[in-house]
């Protein structure tokens, strides 16, 4: 995640490797606790997606436009004060919209302040680049953690009682893995995830190899 403190051009590849490239779950391993322990559910994983998403946005948009203006020596402390203030915002939304939703994420919410995910982009990207830049990146790390937590709250939900989303889906006669909702049976589903996709990208650079080679010898 290292970047240079050049401002970069605005591509497609600027709001995608936050998707795939640079994932925060799957890629650069980050924001683990709320992706273990909210993830029991497909709607706790997408509520959690979003919320972060959202103060993602706002806090390193609003960083970015100040990023001249705020002195070096307290640049942390000034970040971690616009992220507690969206998260704020957020906490009481959801706290407004379902209690349900606010109770099943809990104490996840206001942990949002300090999850590395949100801060390390404000410190890495935002204090950086330009606004536009800023807010395409922002949107993409976000969706790219929203997706990697549906991965998740899915296969668990899924699992662990047959449902998604609150529907029943597998047949009754299915019996629940209850593992699956307890805490163990994140590391086990983020454990399976880590596995498929280092093999899909194990898979891509031998097919890369073959058709370098195949190209060499052909010419």
């Amino acid at each position: 995640m290292s970047l240079s403190s050049k401002e970069e051009p605005l591509t497609l590849d600027t709001f995608v490797r936050g998707i795939w490239k640079e994932n925060p779950v799957f890629v650069t391993v980050l924001g683990m606790c709320p992706t273990l322990a909210v993830t029991n559910s497909a709607t706790n994983a997408l509520s959690m997606g979003a919320a972060t998403l959202f103060v993602l946005l706002c806090s390193n948009v609003l960083v970015s436009m100040l990023r001249k203006s705020i002195p070096k020596q307290v640049r942390i402390a000034a970040y971690i004060v616009v992220i507690a203030s969206f998260v704020t915002v957020v906490d009481y939304a959801i706290q407004a919209i379902s209690l349900q939703v606010y109770e099943a994420l809990g104490a996840f919410i206001q942990l949002i302040v300090v999850n590395c995910i949100i801060l390390g982009r404000a410190e890495a990207y935002a204090s950086r680049q330009t606004v536009l830049n800023t807010a395409v990146n922002s949107v993409g790390t976000g969706i790219g953690f929203t997706l990697a937590l549906l991965c998740l709250g899915v296969v668990r939900e899924l699992l662990g009682a047959g449902t998604l989303f609150g529907a029943r889906i597998l047949p009754e006669q299915f019996q629940p893995w209850v593992l699956m909702l307890l805490p163990a049976g994140g590391f086990f589903v983020l454990a399976g995830w880590l596995l498929l996709i280092d093999w899909m990208n194990i898979r891509k650079e031998r097919r890369a190899l073959e058709q370098q080679g195949a190209t060499v010898h052909g010419q």
